[in-house]
């Protein structure tokens, strides 16, 4: 699979504009340069008529990658990703990039069918890192095949997420892209020694699939649990401290829903036993009045 850190290489068209520049942001009180933000590399990526610019920054936080995509008209769409979650997002783009190289032509669209309206997602993924979720889907309309690539940010507790911004990559220009995007990281991504982790993992329930996968940051190991259905998806964050706590309170619940429901069975045994003893009452009764009315008429 492409998330195997498996990397194609080969001469791209993508422009490199190396060498540190500064800029420097004013901070409220005028007291001086409170914020900082240093750019670190910059490419540029042209795929039919709209350009892609891949920026390395840095600030007090860290360093972190901006995606803006500029459309013939001049309208531009950005992105935001660590670098952490830049190196999984070009892992994706390679399982993206397989999957489009196994695709056979493309089908006509229906004739009733708006000129730009996309149809459902040739293949969807989606990753989320703390307050940020990234929705990934290879669609295709009437210009062609595409990844668009859609990010939210939520705001925190009540205020819900920002509407978020979306670019939308051509197919065919995926492969320049993601050699862009792994050289930026390759020169410029955070050197630290991966931490060992246990495999993640999935269940299916019904038209439901629970993934279990474990990642670390600054905060320490944690263990995200995705709910996905074909209309919804949720996670979960736990961190690892809590882990054996969580494990023990699904233990525990499910103990005890296991002697409720061994009691729900017992009882519906001792009801049916009871209506069969009843009926069985009452077929002896009907039977035992039935010979005495045949014996009173013989009698007669």
């Amino acid at each position: 699979g492409g998330r195997s850190g498996r990397r194609r290489r080969r001469g791209s068209g993508a422009q490199h504009h190396g060498g540190p520049r500064q800029r420097q942001r004013a901070g409220w009180c005028g007291a001086g340069l409170q914020h900082e933000t240093q750019e670190l590399a910059s490419k540029r990526v042209d795929i039919q008529n709209k350009r892609f610019y891949l920026d390395v920054k840095q600030n007090a936080k860290g360093r972190f990658l901006k995606i803006a995509e500029v459309g013939a008209g001049g309208n531009k769409s950005r992105l935001t990703l660590s670098m952490s979650v830049a190196v999984e997002f070009r892992d994706y783009l390679g399982d993206f990039i397989e999957h489009y190289a196994q695709l056979g032509p493309s089908q006509p669209p229906d004739l009733a069918q708006a000129q730009d309206e996309p149809r459902r997602a040739l293949k969807s993924e989606f990753l989320v890192r703390e307050n940020r979720k990234y929705y990934m889907d290879l669609k295709e309309n009437q210009r062609g095949r595409f990844l668009r690539i859609r990010q939210t940010v939520n705001r925190g507790p009540g205020l819900g997420s920002t509407q978020g911004q979306t670019i939308a990559l051509p197919a065919q220009g995926l492969i320049e892209f993601r050699d862009a995007l792994a050289k930026l990281i390759d020169d410029y991504g955070v050197e630290e020694e991966p931490a060992e982790l246990p495999e993640g993992t999935s269940l299916t329930v019904d038209n439901k699939r629970f993934f279990f996968d474990v990642g670390s940051n600054k905060y320490g190991v944690f263990m995200r649990v995705s709910e996905v259905k074909p209309t919804y998806r949720n996670s979960i964050t736990v961190p690892y401290k809590v882990w054996a706590k969580f494990g023990h309170t699904f233990c525990k619940y499910s103990e005890e829903m296991k002697k409720i429901q061994e009691k729900q069975r017992e009882k519906r045994a001792a009801c049916e036993q009871l209506h069969q003893q009843q009926q069985q009452q009452e077929e002896t009764a009907a039977a035992t009045l039935l010979l005495q009315g045949e014996e009173e008429g013989e009698e007669d």
